[in-house]
């Protein structure tokens, strides 16, 4: 059984269509990449996932239960954490008092700070953990974003864009990071990324996204070889 299923959902801002029909999953365990051109529906989708936007049409299920009644702020108390496609961290807390806030939800305050520190440690930044966390250069302000996310310990980790606004070697890095984290966490990633070689080289399965609608799903292989995904994608590239 699948651990999220998105099923026919509709999403619409007044006239426009920003989902129209979408349905995805992702099975316990798989990397299950998101791409599609700017403006497709990638992070709408996220934020209907999250409840921070409510369908107009369709069905939300996550380990077998419906997410369409869940209040945003008790989504993280079922499972699911993100980050975000622009940082978002307390500017003025510390380092650890920003993955400290992960812990408070899923009934994993008690022992919190000893969590947060081997989080930290996980994601190699435990030395900086009494840093301000706006005094950071962006790609360790996105690693503490991480880390606070799985501070909360979820099953299901949604990535937007992580490897927005890093260098060269950081995204070279960045797809081995992804399988290491769901194989010592045991998470199932759904990741939004325009960086092809990372998102299908990390990813089990890819679903694409064309002005709001699923136009292709299938393997990295397959979905790179759809004629649909060569033209609305990557512009009729061979």
């Amino acid at each position: 059984m699948a651990l999220l299923s998105v099923e026919h959902v509709t999403r619409r801002f007044g006239g426009i269509v920003a989902l129209d029909d979408v349905s995805v999953d992702a099975e316990p365990g798989e990397i299950v990449g998101l791409i599609g051109p700017n403006g497709a529906g990638k992070t709408t989708l996220f934020n209907v996932i999250t409840r921070l936007y409510r369908p107009q049409s369709g069905e939300l299920r996550f380990d077998g239960r419906s997410l369409l009644h869940t209040a945003p702020h008790r989504v993280v108390h079922r499972g699911i954490a993100r980050t975000f496609q622009n940082v978002e961290l307390f500017s003025t807390m510390t380092v650890g008092e920003n993955v400290l806030v992960g812990t408070h939800s899923r009934n994993v305050m008690r022992g919190g700070y000893r969590r947060a520190h081997e989080t930290l440690e996980y994601v190699g930044l435990a030395h900086l953990a009494s840093s301000p966390a706006r005094e950071l250069p962006y790609g360790l302000q996105k690693r503490v974003e991480l880390a606070r996310a799985l501070a909360s310990r979820p099953q299901l980790l949604l990535l937007d864009e992580p490897a927005g606004g890093l260098s060269h070697e950081e995204v070279e890095e960045l797809g081995g990071f992804i399988r290491k984290i769901r194989d010592d966490f045991e998470l199932t990633v759904l990741v939004v990324e325009h960086h092809m070689n990372l998102v299908m080289g990390v990813s089990d399965r890819v679903f694409v996204l064309n002005f709001g609608q699923r136009i292709a799903a299938g393997t990295p292989a397959d979905v790179q070889k759809d004629p649909a995904v060569i033209e609305a994608y990557l512009g009729g590239a061979e």
